[in-house]
Formats: structure tokens, sequence, C-alpha cells
């Protein structure tokens, strides 16, 4: 592991009685993600989901944090793809990607269940498989076509255009185009299969806190074998860049006894097996919390951790400024360096 970020999902209170309200939170992660550019953090990335009290609409939070950082990588873990006009994400992408210098980082894929039933209709979309996935996977096939450059549309007759800029029939890409920004994309898998296929088709790697497999192995063996199967596929695809993965953990430093009396009954021994979108077999992973040597041991243990560049920290979000600065100080000063962490300043 040579990298390290916070993943945010960016949890809130609907009337602010229970906890902080949506406001409070956005403006929080950007104080957050200010501080952890400071400690040398690598990377703030977000989670998005819909019709509920969690983080929604990823680009004015991660616009706001490039204005105000000058290093961290800032990105998504996942854009649930059912709810997007891929071709209009593309241009929000690049402009962002232009305005941070290459230091976004866009994870897409399928999208995870939400509370809504086919909330995506309610956003203008259709799709004809029950959990959106067919029009998931067309959608990302346009963003990137979009992202590389290729023709959306042709130039109107001179007399309908303004300002005339084009010869009619002149193959239109949209604008603007960041160069490099299609190899600042990410795929969030949950299976050897779309892990397979995130390599066929040329973008980075990022995998979760659970995978949608189960067979008795850990969560770190099952994404081990998802890195290995897409690093095999990278390979006979013949790309010509080397690409990125990333994976996550929840994982509470006990450097003091504030923090052994805030996250220390969070910890478990195993991961668990449940049902997702009620039928599919999941693993979750396990909560980590305690000491920093032990800490260490544990995550050299995980081969998912050792086999990627990247490892996420789900933070509980909804805690406030501090205390999650406090999590990522104790995770650079007192962990990470002796699992081969580089700080922003030294990559």
């Amino acid at each position: 592991m040579k990298r390290f970020g916070f993943l945010s999902f960016g949890h809130h209170s609907i009337d602010g009685r229970d906890g902080l309200d949506a406001g409070e939170v956005l403006r929080s992660s950007v104080e957050l993600a200010q501080a952890a550019d400071e400690i040398g953090v690598n990377g703030a990335y977000f989670r998005v989901h819909h019709f509920a009290p969690q983080g929604a609409s990823p680009m004015p939070l991660m616009g706001a944090i490039v204005g105000a950082t000058k290093h961290i990588e800032v990105g998504t873990g996942v854009i649930d793809m059912r709810y997007e006009n891929p071709l209009q994400l593309a241009e929000e992408a690049a402009a962002l990607d232009l305005l941070s210098q290459g230091r976004l980082a866009l994870g897409v894929s399928r999208g995870s269940p939400e509370p809504a039933l086919r909330g995506w209709e309610a956003f203008g979309y259709g799709a004809k498989t029950e959990n959106g996935a067919d029009m998931a996977r067309e959608k990302f096939e346009l963003f990137l076509a979009a992202i590389r450059g290729y023709a959306f549309a042709e130039a109107n007759s001179l007399d309908q255009q303004y300002p005339q800029m084009y010869k009619p029939g002149t193959p239109l890409p949209i604008f603007p185009h960041s160069p490099g920004l299609e190899q600042r994309v990410w795929w969030g898998s949950g299976t050897r299969l779309s892990a397979e296929q995130a390599a066929k088709d040329g973008v980075n790697l990022m995998s979760s806190t659970l995978v949608s497999e189960a067979d008795g192995s850990s969560l770190g063996e099952l994404q081990a074998e998802q890195i290995r199967v897409y690093r095999q596929a990278w390979q006979e695809a013949g790309h010509d860049w080397e690409p990125r993965v990333s994976v996550s953990r929840s994982v509470f430093p006990i450097v003091t006894g504030e923090d052994r009396e805030m996250f220390g009954l969070l910890a478990s021994d195993s991961d668990q097996i449940g049902l997702l979108e009620g039928a599919t077999k999941t693993t979750f992973g396990r909560t980590y919390a305690a000491e920093p040597d032990v800490l260490i041991e544990q995550l050299k243990a995980d081969p998912a951790i050792a086999a990627a560049d990247t490892l996420m920290l789900t933070i509980p979000n909804q805690l406030g400024t501090d205390i999650n600065t406090r999590i990522l100080d104790n995770f650079a000063k007192h962990v990470a360096p002796a699992l081969g962490w580089q700080a922003n300043a030294e990559i």
C-alpha cells in the first residue's frame, strides 16, 4: 500500500435534531479534506446515493475541495451511472479534472441498492433489467467514449449556428476535453467478472468493504483474487499504461483512552456473510479497531491491501471534522508508514 485516503458516505440528519444536517456535513467534508491535505493524506473520496440522507451530488463538493486544497486527490466511490446523463457527466468531469490539474479520481459503477424502487425512473431514465444494469453499462460506454473525444453530434447549417464555427456536418465531441482523464476513471467492482470487464475497458479498479461473492474466503482473499483476475486481463488487453487498484476498509487506530472509549467496541473478529438485493450472497468486511502495532499486523495479513496501491478508510463522517481528522492523523503517524505509505509530498 503506497497511498491512503478517506471515503465518506456523507450521512446527515434530515432535520438536524439527531446529528449534523446536510449543509454541516458538506462544510465538514471540505474542512476534513483541507486537514487531510495538510497531513499528507493522498485522497478524499465520496460515496453517492440517491433518495437517502447521504451524499448525492458530488461535483459541487469536489469542486469546493479542489479550490481549497493543493495536493490531495479528490474522487468518488462511486457514482451510480443509472442516475446520470453520461455526456453531461463527461463535461463536468473534464472541467473538474482541468481545474484540479489532474487530481480527479472518478469512481463509477452500476451502483448499489437504493431506497427508492427504480429511482432512476424518477430521474427520467428507463432500463430493461430490474436492477438497471443494462442501462448503467450503456451509459458507462457512452461516458468513456465522450471523455476519449469521440463525436456525438454534427455541426448544424451555418445559418443555424451561433457563433458560426464549423463546416456543416462536422463531427462534434463534447467540450471541454481533459487529456489523460480516461486514466483517472475507476470502475467499482463487486465480482471477479466485473473486475475482468474493467480491465478490458481500460479503467482502474475500485473495490469496497463488501463483494457480491461468498465462498467462505475472507473479504481480503476474495478481493485479492479479483485483483489477480483484473491484472491478468489488463495484461492480455495490451493497455500501454499501469492501472491503479483501491480497496476500502473500516479502520480505527486506538492511540488514546478517548479513542478506546469511542471506537474500542467497534472491532470485529471476522467478516460477515449476508444477502444483498434479496438473493446475492455477499461478504461484508470486518471493522478494525486496535492499537497501532496490532493494526499493522492485521492489515499486513490482508492480501487485498497488499495487492492494492490505495487504501480508502471509511469514516464516521457524521461525527464531524475534529474526530475524523484525528482518525486520519493517527493512521498517518502510527500505522500507514509500516504499510509502505508515501505522503503526497513524497509521491
